[in-house]
């Protein structure tokens, strides 16, 4: 989509308005004949929803998205030639949204200017049967009111008084840039699925609740008969407290609650420009005779198509896999957001190269991460640094091993599952620079050492009498930020080095260098490899000098510690894959069947809808890990359904794209049967297996050549479908 007419339009905005007016905008015009074609180009500075003789424009919620706002923001295109009339009246409200949230970089600032009040742009491109065109832009001659929207807000929610009466005045032309404005690039977030309550009830306190049953993304929606006036307030929560009231210290300063005052007579209503992460809803105030049937709730995310499933004999593990893919629609809602809850809800790097593999398989996110890497490119530094944040509203420290990393990681994987080449040669320049940042502010040659870093974030290996002197500190974990750093340096070295060669770049000194920091690895960290993530990074990059001795070191520490993991963030989705590939994949299954703390299905005995933060989110005894920093709809833990993909069942492409294939099954008798199926851009491949009276029966659908690696037994097929084992 080329933008045609919005860049010749110009901004404009409400008169005198504070950052927290919700506007509407609107232009009455006449068509001057027989339509043949109608187009409406619109974006703005937060969220909006465009309404065209009372009619929604378009399925696009949350319009126009987040992207680096300071360097790209998207510009949506509708087709509207069915909603013309002779008479029309497009109007047009904007919210806050991501642009303008309490916590943008300008809030709290002292000077009143960085205040942005909401700003639209928009053309209208009519073409009449005759010939003839018409372009109606942005300009002084639209009208805006005040909305019946009072307050709107990504963490707030949504205020709302429909007994308001809109008083149009002139709009306000205004400068801002429009060499920002961008075509639509990511998929469009829209309405996905209905869920309604299982249950209402009364909490101990004697709060009014309705639960979903499932932790969820999106807003409420309700239908009722009302006096003018009447109110009804909803409060959002993601899970009751242990004596079973609502529970919402985990939201931080995020209000998330609707309220609503009445107009006189029937009416019905959905947030249009917000949206929450919960599970349960409280009624803190309704009209008489409200019902819990009078209201249900929409689940949002971006567009994608379902690619991967899997199934297996195991109730919890079967539970599992739902709360990952719950987890990915939850938190895939137009950028890949950490938690979706939270005063947060940043696209945190880190989360989403780690999960990458997994969203992958589970959905087509081709065009989603093509987005979001525009972004990522737009808000690297000159200095090649790369925010841990993107779009980057709030950069914390520079630095950031494995989160910056992303700038790597993530293109190669898509590039490994989809064949695209493209999304490894629009990052090159990029992930050059970032490898380039790197010598710049580490303290010894060849390394990365001495810099700020999340370290293993969440590791649980720190010993008892470890004393950390800040709290960030202890979310850290125990092993060497140095090395962590050395190690993933390394990898993306060795992924920049894969890509040049690729596109046919001259790699010899990246090379040089990458032989130069796996020397200076061993030797400075080679013989002291402590925690189970040093030695699970060691393996995984191909970093440690004996690596069977390492993998069978890890081996014996998960069993001594009581065969549990004790690894974070950045060990947790290598280690079963490690493990598995020296030969103990035993161990990884007894990791992934842990039903106690720490472990997968800890959460999802605890009645878990989709992944935890904490492996211990609430604890045995009900209580909570902790109030500030405990999200019940966070993706990262979820990577593990990539093991199981590709070492449980055994899926592997041997070629980017799936263009040849690998099916090496590890199945274990705790689970009696499983499969996979995954959608390559080459077509199915499905692998299962099932325990019989006689052994284990395999199941193989192919649609490209394919090494099947049954225990000692390798064959070698085409397309087709194959049945091995009685």
């Amino acid at each position: 989509m080329l933008i045609r007419h919005a860049s010749h339009a110009s901004w404009i905005r409400m008169k005198d308005a504070d950052s927290l007016t919700v506007p509407v905008f609107r232009k009455i015009f006449a068509c001057r004949g027989r339509v043949k074609a109608a187009s409406l180009e619109v974006t703005c500075d937060g969220v909006y929803e465009a309404q065209l003789n009372g009619s929604r424009v378009g399925d696009f919620i949350l319009a126009p998205g987040w992207t680096e706002y300071s360097k790209r923001l998207q510009v949506q295109r509708y087709d509207i030639t069915s909603m013309l009339q002779e008479n029309n009246s497009l109007e047009v409200t904007v919210g806050n949204g991501w642009f303008r949230r309490t916590n943008a970089p300008w809030t709290g600032t002292q000077n009143p200017d960085e205040f942005l009040p909401a700003m639209l742009i928009a053309a209208l491109h009519i073409v009449y049967e005759d010939g003839s065109e018409e372009v109606i832009l942005t300009d002084d001659s639209w009208e805006v009111s005040k909305s019946t929207v009072t307050l709107s807000g990504i963490f707030i929610g949504e205020d709302v008084d429909m007994t308001l009466k809109m008083e149009y005045e002139k709009a306000q032309t205004c400068v801002y840039p429009k060499n920002i404005l961008i075509e639509q690039e990511g998929p469009q977030v829209r309405e996905q699925e209905t869920i309604y309550p299982c249950r209402s009830f009364r909490t101990p306190k004697g709060e009014w609740v309705l639960d979903f049953g499932q932790n969820m993304t999106g807003y409420m929606a309700f239908e009722m008969d009302a006096h003018a006036g009447e109110r009804l307030s909803l409060s959002t929560a993601e899970v009751l407290d242990r004596s079973g009231n609502f529970y919402t210290a985990n939201y931080r300063s995020a209000r998330s609650q609707l309220h609503y005052i009445c107009r006189e007579g029937h009416q019905s209503y959905k947030p249009r420009l917000t949206f929450f992460g919960f599970r349960y809803l409280r009624i803190d105030e309704a009209p008489e005779n409200f019902s819990a049937d009078q209201i249900h709730a929409i689940v949002l995310h971006s567009e994608m198509n379902r690619t991967g499933w899997l199934q297996c004999s195991s109730p919890l593990l079967n539970q599992l896999f739902e709360n990952i893919v719950w987890s990915q629609k939850g938190n895939y809602l137009d950028i890949p957001t950490d938690c979706p809850q939270r005063d947060e809800r940043y696209g945190w790097t880190g989360d989403g190269q780690i999960f990458c593999r997994t969203a992958t398989y589970q959905y087509d996110v081709r065009q989603f991460f093509r987005k979001w890497l525009g972004d990522m490119r737009a808000a690297q530094h000159e200095n090649g640094w790369v925010p841990e944040v993107i779009p980057s509203l709030t950069a914390y420290n520079p630095g950031g091993a494995a989160w910056s990393d992303a700038v790597t990681i993530i293109p190669w994987q898509l590039y490994q599952t989809y064949g695209d080449i493209s999304f490894v040669a629009d990052m090159y320049e990029a992930m050059e620079k970032w490898i380039a940042y790197i010598p710049t502010v580490s303290k010894t040659p060849y390394l990365w050492t001495g810099c700020w870093t999340y370290g293993d974030w969440l590791a649980l290996d720190a010993p008892p009498d470890y004393k950390p002197a800040t709290i960030e500190l202890s979310k850290r974990g125990y092993s060497n930020d140095d090395l962590v750093c050395s190690a993933f340096y390394a990898n993306s070295v060795d992924i920049v080095i894969r890509v040049g060669k690729l596109l046919g770049r001259d790699v010899k000194a990246y090379e040089e260098l990458h032989g130069q920091i796996v020397s200076a690895f061993q030797k400075t960290f080679g013989g002291r490899l402590n925690t189970q993530t040093e030695k699970v990074l060691a393996l995984h990059f191909n970093l440690a000098e004996s690596p069977e001795k390492v993998a069978a070191a890890l081996a014996y520490q998960i069993r001594a510690c009581g065969m549990k993991l004790q690894t974070g963030l950045l060990g947790t989705p290598y280690l079963l894959h490690e493990l598995t590939r020296y030969g103990y994949a035993e161990i990884a299954w007894s990791l992934l069947l842990r039903r106690e703390y720490p472990g997968w299905l800890y959460s999802v005995s605890r009645g878990a809808t989709t992944v935890w933060e904490h492996w211990d989110g609430i604890k045995p005894d009900g209580t909570f890990w902790d109030d500030d920093m405990n999200s019940y709809n966070h993706y990262a833990y979820g990577s593990v359904a990539d093991w199981v993909f590709g070492e449980a069942c055994g899926i592997q492409p041997l070629e980017p794209g799936f263009a040849r294939a690998k099916i090496e099954p590890h199945p274990d008798r705790r689970v009696q049967s499983m499969s996979a199926i995954l959608d390559t851009v080459q077509g199915r491949i499905r692998s299962a297996w099932k325990y019989t009276d006689n052994g284990i029966r395999y199941e193989i659908e192919t649609p490209v050549q394919t090494e099947i690696i049954l225990g000692n037994e390798k064959r070698v097929v085409g397309n087709g479908r194959y049945i091995f084992g009685e």
